[in-house]
């Protein structure tokens, strides 16, 4: 059967005839995987998707190939949450990587581990990690309902008691708020579910992009527009002070910066414009040289080729695209010849070499960001159970919470260890003997 033909749309009086004791609200990977635990548990679950087909962000994360997790040990994981991080440990000690490793194998998905502890499906291809998990789902007796949008939550006496979703009210016994975050909303990630947790009482913190590219001033950037660049170690300066550094892999853009170590560093920078700080980067073109190393690569490549022109030379030492903005910075003639160098110009672009500074003006919109930074305040949920200390019977699974990490793999195994933990939870609350 055409998985497309497993999903069907709330219509008519189908609502109260096919109410579920537990009711998912996202078909996301914190959804769907809270939705099979909890049928797993022998509860009757209803994902309720307002895509006409789950797991849409899914399909496209890591540029289509999902990150889905990362090898690195948990003390080292939890750090790339930063403040949030032990609040991850209990859902990390019940369901972590090796448990979601496992979890796959069984579904019949291969998994691949690539540089940097980061784990993708051997395949390369997202959409195979949804057709898995829309298959096991379907093994387990799951109904996923989609074009379902849910308008309001209906809470009795502190407790969840049903969803109005397409101006029809669905009851239900426990629920699951999995409704990803507000980037990229044309995969329906549109922060609906942070106006449903606020009108339930919850504390919003204030969302904005994370893992974002970012602008900068000038046109140096743009200059090099499409340039990738390799073990490139970059500081960031806020204020003029010194507050993080990371190593790795980085893009030019028409506005500025993209790539893996800018995304990490993206938070921070962010939330440091936010306060209106004033934020820039120093990238190390060359970490594996100490500036007197480098000097004398200078001084022995200037004197090897001392008749040739300094935009030639420098091709030995950085990308094409690159050679006429270093030059420019140093203050040095393409045509100069290599011979003609003085010290202090050669000390000059060393130093730049080292030190090529960019100043951070802006980042781009949520809509472009690959997840989103704030949202239900996770000192009002039980990090034993994830449910709200507000609402009984009410559960948060994935990027709604307040969570978020580096890229890597950290952020989808936080969706699969919190969705795993509520559907667990959910399914205890959930009543069983209400079902038809």
């Amino acid at each position: 059967m055409d998985q497309r033909e497993q999903h069907r749309s709330i219509s008519g009086d189908e609502t109260s005839a096919a109410a579920a004791p537990l009711l998912v609200i996202g078909g996301g990977a914190a959804g769907l995987m809270a939705a099979g635990q909890a049928a797993l548990a022998g509860v009757r679950v209803r994902v309720l998707e307002k895509m006409r087909r789950p797991g849409c962000k899914l399909r496209i994360t890591g540029k289509g190939r999902c990150n889905l997790t990362n090898v690195a040990p948990l003390n080292d994981f939890l750090a790339h949450f930063g403040p949030t991080g032990p609040f991850l440990r209990q859902a990390f000690h019940r369901f972590f990587t090796r448990e979601l490793l496992d979890f796959l194998t069984e579904l019949g998905l291969a998994t691949i581990t690539e540089r940097g502890g980061r784990v993708f499906p051997a395949t390369g291809k997202a959409p195979e990690v949804v057709a898995v998990m829309e298959q096991w789902l379907h093994r387990c007796g799951v109904d996923i309902t989609t074009d379902a949008r849910v308008e309001q939550l209906y809470i009795d006496q502190n407790r969840i008691t049903g969803v109005g979703c397409n101006g029809r009210r669905v009851p239900c016994s426990a629920l699951i708020l999995a409704t990803g975050g507000a980037s990229y909303p044309l995969t329906g990630s549109t922060g609906d579910g942070y106006q449903l947790a606020g009108e339930a009482g919850h504390h919003i913190i204030p969302i904005r992009p994370a893992l974002v590219p970012i602008i900068t001033a000038g046109t140096q950037a743009a200059r090099m527009e499409g340039l990738q660049l390799r073990n490139i170690l970059v500081r960031l300066f806020i204020d003029g002070k010194k507050k993080a550094e990371a190593f790795g892999e980085l893009g030019f853009t028409n506005f500025g910066l993209n790539g893996p170590v800018i995304l990490t560093l993206s938070g921070r920078m962010v939330e440091a414009l936010r306060l209106t700080s004033e934020v820039s980067l120093l990238l190390d073109l060359k970490p594996a040289l100490d500036e007197k190393k480098l000097d004398a690569r200078l001084m022995r490549d200037f004197e090897q080729r001392r008749l040739e022109p300094m935009h030639s030379v420098l091709r030995g030492l950085l990308p094409k695209e690159m050679v006429p903005v270093a030059l420019e910075a140093a203050r040095i003639g393409a045509d100069r010849q290599a011979g003609t160098i003085r010290r202090e110009e050669r000390k000059g672009l060393g130093h730049w070499l080292k030190n090529f500074r960019l100043q951070v003006v802006g980042h781009r919109p949520l809509d472009e960001a690959i997840v989103t930074a704030g949202g239900v305040d996770i000192r009002e949920v039980d990090p034993r159970t994830m449910e709200s200390r507000l609402v009984e019977g009410l559960f948060f699974a994935g990027e709604v919470l307040d969570l978020q990490a580096d890229t890597g793999g950290y952020n989808l195994q936080a969706a699969f260890s919190t969705g795993w933990l509520a559907g667990r939870s959910a399914a205890a609350q959930a009543c069983p003997d209400r079902e038809e």
